[in-house]
């Protein structure tokens, strides 16, 4: 069963609907193991960086959004198994 990789809703607030993020860059690859709470990429919303972490540990199954891709709140970046 895989984890979907999500930037929290908390990094969210006081965004205007229909804003968009960006990441800036992966600092993991797909096959790397990881543990809860590691940072798992850097993001910009709305002027601000955020870092994305694990979920739980794993091993990085996906990236679905590329460094320098744009995704919206809720939207999985990637996955762990």
């Amino acid at each position: 069963m895989s984890t979907d990789i999500i930037l929290p809703q908390d990094a969210w607030q006081d965004v205007e609907p229909g804003t968009e993020a960006l990441v800036e860059d992966w600092l993991v690859q797909v096959g790397d193991s990881v543990k809860a709470g590691q940072p798992l990429a850097s993001v910009v919303v709305v002027k601000t960086s955020h870092e994305v972490l694990a979920p739980a540990d794993g091993v990085v199954e996906s990236i679905l959004v590329p460094a320098e891709g744009t995704f919206k709140p809720g939207q999985s970046l990637g996955t762990l198994a």
